[in-house]
């Protein structure tokens, strides 16, 4: 069974008191795992292992050597797989490999980036793409999701995650901001107040505190994680494909736009074929 959030979950009134030794503790094991992710030398390897199936894929970023650091390759192969989801709807699940979802941006290339480097929003771009994929994306995070891997999350429509999950953007102790997606999904997800703890101090929070604070929906053991995505992708796919692709785009859509896009959007869906079998369907069960 998975932890699920609510009101009653673990430090929902507020930030945990830390002691300062946990806290140095926790510091340099972040700094640990940042610099890990950063390679001597660049592999050939596919930064992706792709699982394919009818009505789901299955993406693990697969650079465990290097924390599955986020680097130019991965970024292409990420750019590829949207490319084919948007031609061919399906739902979408990201996992991380060898207990990590993923230890950020590639530092040593991140380091040679330039302020024209910057501006293209080279990570931004395709999260941004993957925030905007026609199905329902679910991030399964497992271990350490810090800087751009924990924007990738951010980017997610559902985020599960294990006990031993941390999330945090350290991107100001190296100079920089989080400006793959964390400036405005994160006030999105858990509030302004807290996204502004989070990313003005980089603070790493833990499984209880994203449950509390909602930027996971459940927790799971490691061994469970991705059965339990499958589970919410099942539950998914049990529904109208044209449907649920709606109702992620009204849900996507400004408040400007409500409640014109969803009435516009209903109007197409009671002009279907699939709504009409759906409803006699269920209007047979119900006789029975």
């Amino acid at each position: 069974m998975g932890e699920t959030a609510g009101p009653d979950a673990k430090s929902a009134m507020g930030t945990i008191s830390v002691p300062k030794a946990a806290r140095a503790a926790e510091d340099t094991r972040i700094a640990e795992v940042v610099r890990e992710s950063a390679p001597a030398a660049q592999s050939d390897a596919p930064r992706l292992r792709i699982d394919a199936r009818d009505d789901r894929v299955i993406a693990t970023l697969d650079r465990p050597e290097r924390r599955n650091a986020i680097d130019q390759a991965m970024v292409d192969e990420l750019h590829a797989l949207c490319a084919d989801l948007e031609e061919h709807p399906r739902t979408l699940v990201v996992t991380g490999a060898g207990g990590i979802f993923a230890a950020g941006a590639d530092i040593a290339q991140l380091r040679e980036r330039t302020g024209d480097d910057a501006r293209r929003g080279i990570n931004a771009t395709v999260f941004d793409r993957i925030r905007h994929l026609p199905m329902p994306v679910i991030a399964a995070v497992d271990g350490y999701a810090l800087g751009g891997g924990a924007e990738l999350a951010y980017a997610a429509d559902i985020r599960i995650g294990s006990p031993r999950v941390r999330f945090g953007n350290p991107e100001p102790g190296l100079g920089i901001i989080a400006a793959a997606g964390a400036a405005w999904r994160l006030p999105e997800i858990v509030g302004h107040a807290r996204a502004s703890e989070l990313l003005l101090t980089t603070r790493v929070i833990d499984a209880d505190e994203a449950l509390a604070w909602g930027l996971l929906s459940s927790v799971h053991e490691p061994d469970d994680l991705l059965a339990a995505a499958h589970a919410i992708a099942d539950r998914i796919a049990a529904n109208s494909v044209r449907a649920t692709i709606l109702t992620k785009r009204a849900l996507l859509a400004p408040r400007s736009h409500h409640p014109a896009i969803d009435g516009e959007l209903q109007a197409e869906l009671f002009d279907s074929a699939d709504k009409r079998a759906r409803m006699t369907a269920f209007l047979e069960r119900k006789k029975k």
